[in-house]
């Protein structure tokens, strides 16, 4: 489980925001005309509630694209905590361009700081207990890259990031394959070295799993005297991480059980927008 970082994504960010453009600019923005092409202008974005950055390279790539001309200055940086009313960064450049881009940037900036400042108030709530708060694959489509570097800038973990660099063992992959023990056995001969995770319902599975070689033990809905037990029979055989249920008002107490990861779909699948505002200041 490794964390993405700004250093893997040059290439998503340009796609993301070539993408983007195209959908929101397509043929030319039609309102953008109504000024002159030589007009300059500055314009400053604030924040207009409190918030944790994140989205600060999509930003630069938008008006990158757009125009090259145009110069942002940051105030902030990616996993700064910030109040209400902060300016973000300032803009200059070529009007039409501040105008055309505006939508998107704020956009991208507004969608990742939401997730990462959800992020930070789940890290804040296990604070000192040594848990490691995952992600999930519940993620918007397209963004799912972006969405969990902001999950990192909001001090949080990143779980697997798709289908392809992990195996996530769950019901109906053990069905198919006929038991716990036939499923480990047969993701360590297609992919061996790759991490092995077997999803268990009770304390009995949770056995199999162990005795099977799994590498990680996602214990999905476990009561808390079960993850307790699972914690002393797993240790030094595997990692466990609990999964399902769990809210804000649960949190602490499954990451007090001992576990050493807790998985939350609600970390980039429910993540309301931070409200940003841009304005000309010339």
């Amino acid at each position: 489980m490794t964390n993405i970082t700004l250093a893997d994504l040059s290439a998503e960010i340009e796609t993301n925001v070539r993408k983007a453009l195209a959908e929101d600019v397509g043929t030319g923005d039609v309102t953008a005309q109504l000024i002159p092409a030589e007009r300059l202008a500055r314009a400053s974005v604030i924040t207009r509630e409190a918030a944790v950055i994140s989205g600060t390279a999509w930003v630069d790539a938008v008006f990158r694209q757009l125009d090259p001309r145009v110069a942002v200055h940051w105030q902030v940086a990616d996993g700064e905590q910030v109040v209400a009313d902060r300016v973000l960064f300032h803009l200059e450049g070529p009007a039409r361009a501040l105008l055309s881009g505006e939508r998107v940037a704020l956009n991208f900036l507004q969608t990742l700081s939401g997730v990462a400042t959800r992020c930070r108030y789940y890290a804040d709530l296990v604070e000192g207990t040594g848990v490691r708060l995952l992600d999930t694959r519940k993620t918007v489509p397209g963004l799912r890259l972006a969405q969990k570097y902001a999950v990192t800038c909001g001090g949080c973990h990143n779980h697997r990031i798709g289908l392809y660099d992990a195996f996530l063992i769950k019901e109906n992959h053990i069905t198919a394959c006929g038991g716990i023990a036939q499923a480990v056995a047969a993701a360590h001969s297609i992919a061996p070295g790759k991490p092995v995770e077997v999803e268990v319902e009770n304390l009995d599975e949770l056995e199999q799993a162990l005795r099977a070689g799994a590498d990680v033990v996602m214990l999905d809905e476990l009561s808390l005297a079960d993850m307790r037990t699972a914690v002393s029979i797993a240790a030094g055989r595997a990692k466990l991480e609990a999964s399902g249920g769990i809210d804000d008002e649960t949190l602490r107490a499954f990451a007090e059980t001992g576990v050493d990861y807790i998985s939350i779909g609600a970390l980039t699948k429910h993540v309301r927008a931070i409200d940003l505002s841009m304005r000309l200041t010339q």
